[in-house]
């Protein structure tokens, strides 16, 4: 449960238009309120540089192998345990109608052989970094400067540190999955939730 209100109507100040318009587009697009977007309508001071990187990310030009940007960074939800980011990144693996099934072997990336070594490689260094401490070397660096070059390495530092970003502020708000997602892929226990929007793989 949320440990900060997150309906406009239970606030004592509300957001200003321009965000009640920013969370209304938001609405639309996914088919229900972001839960993380609303926690950080209460600062416009974070909503507002949070959505513009998020925005700047989503149009960046990947220079990783087709897809791996994304399963490293459902790689990462997964080790952080954060239901909402797990639930949400499925959700949008699946918009793209993408196989399920993947998703769930990456979460077991360390025994299945679905991946390649370039793959399994990205996957140690997200759960390496999302470590506490992180206990990145200067091989591991090397070894993926090899794999991706000096920009693939900045492009996965970068994935995976937002997601670190992401997962450990939702999870400290107490924010959790939303039902965004079919669940096939869902492997971070989720409470019990209605589905708001389940039928978006369908569209």
């Amino acid at each position: 449960m949320a440990r900060i209100p997150l309906a406009l109507k239970d606030r004592t100040n509300r957001p200003s238009l321009l965000t009640r318009a920013a969370l209304g587009y938001a609405r639309k697009r996914y088919g229900a309120e972001l839960d993380s977007a609303l926690a950080t309508s209460h600062h416009p001071g974070v909503f507002w540089p949070w959505a513009l990187m998020e925005m700047a990310g989503e149009r960046r030009r990947s220079v990783l192998p087709e897809h791996l940007d994304h399963l490293v960074v459902y790689v990462t939800a997964v080790r952080l345990g954060c239901s909402w980011c797990v639930d949400f990144g499925a959700s949008l693996w699946q918009r793209k109608r993408l196989d399920p099934a993947m998703l769930t072997a990456a979460a077991h990336w360390r025994t299945s052989d679905a991946f390649d070594a370039d793959q399994l490689a990205a996957f140690g260094y997200a759960e390496t970094v999302s470590g506490e401490p992180s206990a990145v070397t200067d091989e591991m660096v090397a070894d993926l400067r090899e794999r991706f070059g000096d920009a693939g390495v900045v492009e996965l530092t970068y994935l995976i540190a937002l997601e670190n970003m992401r997962a450990r502020f939702n999870s400290s708000l107490g924010l959790a999955s939303q039902g965004f997602s079919t669940g096939e892929a869902c492997v971070v226990p989720l409470p019990a939730r209605a589905a708001v929007s389940r039928q978006i793989a369908q569209k």
